[in-house]
């Protein structure tokens, strides 16, 4: 049989229900969301004079989580448009709407007896073939199918998203005793390439793979802080980045996550084991004081940490008083900076002889033997355990990538010395002789499986840059950027300098990229896989260059880098730009010129230059410009000056999307530009459209004239920047560069309606540009930003 998703149901429309709806929608998959009726009316409800019976009053709950949508921050919608595609039900009046939809996911609360309840009646209304899933974060898949029919049963398994679902990566895929082998792996691709997901199947054990190992390592985490007399604070400072975790390390996440929540997840372990494992996930008396106490975390507004006004205080685990937070002060901390590399860092500061060196090997040494003893029982490789954390969990190694960072024989010869039992499958591998869990096979990644080195399986969209370079080399390279031979006919051009900023080392790999491309490829992908796709042009040479008055070395390389974007706009293949993470300033102005953007779900774009006192400077103002022309019909008077208005109003308000869509809505992106869900497909995504392009005989745009709104559009768009001036919302300084911002979009004094040619508005853009370096305002505002990370207000 043949799985086609066109429509879904989430039953249950709390915090998880809600976000997996809107993720739903966030793809384009309509939805239908469904919670119980309420039992009695609201104040509000009876001053109406409505009944239970009211539409209104049997989907308030639904119609309240919709609403909540639209507030929630990080926001769970791409766009506040795709709501639309979200319908707001209950379980009395719209069970029976199930036969029309083709997956229904249920996301009730955390009760055997009443998910069986709902899936009873699921059971009579669905169509055969209709898959089922249950977000469930423990109770047992095989014990939820009981009593089904063979048709619900085979189209029965978990599907555990993890919050929120439009942010984070991992979608645990659990299997029933009874799943259909091919709705198991229908889901495991549909969860990757539609739902943009990082997959991993696991076993149905209690709590699966990520919150069995996370909690695992959370409470050995409190118990190692109680044992060694840490502080809160001391432990975060150090079970962060500074190891390849998230910001919020340990006691921030319990915060966020919420006390009560915590405990149930761990308690859910509890009951299901024995022994020593058992020991573990017994709660600290003081969590369950802190609980009874009602200091859950953000939600209840204190926990571990309090918020005093700008002051933050943390607990003290035996006195329950806040105090200011510490700190831990380490030799192995100063040489852990100093290292190169994650893997070097963590090795260092984990043997070393310091409060450090002990938290850290007292917390990893019972994790990764905990991970490794459950290797078999919650998943069948290492694999699945490794990305389960990463994904879910933020960290940047798995368990079994941090074994080997520490080298597994001497962390095992210390494992041994210290009387800890050391599973088999580790001594065996050992034993072997094969000394990590991880390998290379024909530059392949490979894994231990128990008997031998197997390579890693990979999506064939799944493109890794580092580790395809390393296979392929590079045609040419410099210090910021390399060409890479993408293979069939494509070549990439990746950014690698510091924070991917542009600089002439870029400009000039984007010169010999076009030439090289025009010449012996079908196209050009621009994309690469750092932590953001390009935050802007390289603000410190710029400050320096203004400070020792090098204008005239300003000027060549604002030239260069018109003449750069230039080259890419009226390339004779196609150009697809690939942004991601943040695309600001320099970022949004190497894509606007591109003959197509594959942005993805989470691309910020936006021309943030006035934030640091000056304008675009690489062709952004009449490229962005120029998009909203672009999606103008032909033969329809058009009133330029609404056009004017609304890229002054984008770039002087520094204007960031919050999403790829929203990219779209503030035009940077068109209607023909894409959107990848999978951040990891993107640079696939992006080859494929530059392929199609080049077989559908791609040409060029032809270079044509542009209408401006001359002197008469500079005056009217000032209009609004004046009022704020004498109103005091913005400085002399704001006004004075609103001023250069409005008369480069208007094409300067000509009259309105002027055609101009494109190189006339690059000379202008490049003039306001320069004449803003050059005023010391602007320098001392990028010199905050430089110095501070935010902009200065002067």
């Amino acid at each position: 049989m043949t799985y086609n998703i066109k429509k879904a149901a989430v039953l249950g429309s709390g915090v998880m229900g809600s976000g997996i709806a809107a993720h739903l929608a966030n793809i384009g998959i309509p939805t239908l969301l469904l919670d119980i009726a309420p039992k009695e009316l609201t104040k509000e409800e009876e001053t109406k004079g409505l009944s239970l019976e009211h539409p209104a009053v049997k989907n308030r709950i639904v119609n309240g989580a919709l609403q909540k949508l639209l507030k929630q921050k990080p926001a769970p919608l791409t766009s506040k448009k795709n709501l639309s595609l979200i319908t707001a039900g209950n379980f009395e009046d719209d069970l029976e709407k199930l036969k029309d939809v083709d997956w229904i996911i249920e996301v009730v609360v955390e009760n055997l007896a009443i998910k069986q309840n709902l899936y009873e009646k699921i059971d009579t209304v669905r169509k055969p073939g209709t898959i089922i899933s249950s977000n469930t974060s423990g109770i047992s898949i095989d014990a939820m199918a009981e009593g089904r029919s063979e048709d619900f049963q085979k189209h029965f398994l978990g599907t555990h998203f993890f919050n929120p679902p439009r942010y984070l990566k991992l979608l645990e895929v659990i299997p029933a005793k009874t799943t259909a082998p091919e709705v198991v792996s229908f889901m495991k691709t549909f969860g990757e390439d539609t739902l943009g997901k990082g997959v991993v199947l696991a076993k149905d054990t209690p709590n699966f793979i990520a919150n069995r190992i996370g909690t695992y390592g959370l409470l050995v985490t409190v118990q190692e802080m109680l044992k060694g007399s840490y502080s809160v604070g001391e432990v975060d400072s150090v079970t962060g980045p500074l190891i390849g975790r998230p910001k919020s390390a340990t006691f921030r996440t319990l915060d966020v996550v919420g006390l009560d929540t915590f405990i149930h997840v761990a308690k859910n372990v509890y009951d299901q084991t024995t022994g020593e494992e058992q020991q573990v996930f017994a709660v600290p008396a003081f969590l369950q004081k802190m609980v009874e106490n009602g200091w859950l975390g953000a939600k209840s507004g204190q926990g571990f940490f309090l918020k005093q006004g700008k002051e933050i205080l943390e607990i003290d685990p035996q006195t329950f008083e806040y105090a200011a937070v510490k700190k831990l002060k380490t030799p192995s901390i100063e040489m852990a900076k100093q290292a190169r590399g994650l893997a070097n860092k963590v090795k260092v500061l984990t043997y070393a002889n310091d409060r450090t060196g002990q938290l850290l090997w007292s917390i990893f040494a019972p994790t990764l033997l905990y991970s490794a003893q459950l290797h078999g029982e919650i998943a069948d490789d290492i694999v699945a355990i490794d990305n389960a954390m990463k994904w879910g969990f933020g960290w940047q190694q798995g368990p079994f990538e941090i074994w080997d960072a520490l080298g597994v024989k001497d962390s095992v010869a210390k494992m041994v010395a210290e009387g800890r039992e050391v599973p088999a499958f580790v001594k065996d591998m050992l034993a072997k002789g094969f000394e990590s869990f991880y390998a290379e096979i024909d530059g392949d990644l490979a894994y231990y499986n128990g008997t031998e080195y197997v390579k890693v399986p990979v999506n064939e969209k799944e493109i890794n840059l580092k580790r395809y370079k390393k296979k392929h080399g590079v045609i040419k390279s410099n210090t910021g950027a390399s060409l890479i031979d993408l293979g069939d006919g494509i070549a990439l051009l990746e950014f690698h300098s510091q924070s991917n900023a542009i600089g002439l080392d870029i400009i000039q790999m984007i010169n010999f990229a076009i030439d090289e491309v025009e010449k012996n490829f079908k196209g050009l992908v621009i994309g690469n896989q750092g932590k953001n796709f390009c935050v802007g042009a390289n603000l410190g040479m710029i400050l320096v260059e203004a400070q020792d008055d090098n204008i005239f070395e300003l000027d060549f390389v604002i030239r260069s880098f018109q003449d750069a974007m230039q080259k890419v706009k009226y390339s004779r293949k196609p150009v697809v730009a690939a942004p991601f993470g943040m695309t600001l300033g320099g970022g949004a102005e190497v894509c606007l010129p591109a003959a197509h953007i594959q942005a993805t779900m989470e691309t910020y774009m936006g021309l943030v230059e006035v934030g640091v006192g000056l304008i675009p400077g690489g062709g952004g103002n009449k490229a962005l410009y120029q998009k909203f022309l672009k999606g103008l019909p032909n033969g329809v008077e058009v009133d330029y000056q609404n056009i004017a208005n609304k890229v002054f109003e984008t770039i002087a308000m520094a204007k960031v999307s919050t999403s790829g869509e929203e990219a779209r809505e503030n035009n940077f992106l068109n209607f023909a530009d894409g959107v990848s869900v999978n951040p990891d497909h993107q640079i696939y995504d992006a080859k494929q459209v530059a392929l199609a392009m080049y077989e559908a005989g791609y040409q060029p745009p032809v270079p044509t004239k542009v209408p401006v709104v001359g002197a008469s559009g500079y005056g009217t768009l000032l209009i609004g920047a004046q009022g704020l001036f004498e109103s005091g919302f913005i400085s002399e300084h704001d006004l004075k560069i609103a001023k250069k911002l409005a008369y480069v979009i208007a094409g300067g004094k000509v009259p309105y309606g002027t055609l101009v040619d494109e190189q006339y508005l690059l000379n202008l853009e490049r003039e306001a540009f320069l004449s803003l370096v050059a005023d010391p305002k602007s320098q001392q505002r990028m010199q905050h930003m430089l110095l501070k990370g935010k902009p200065l207000r002067n």
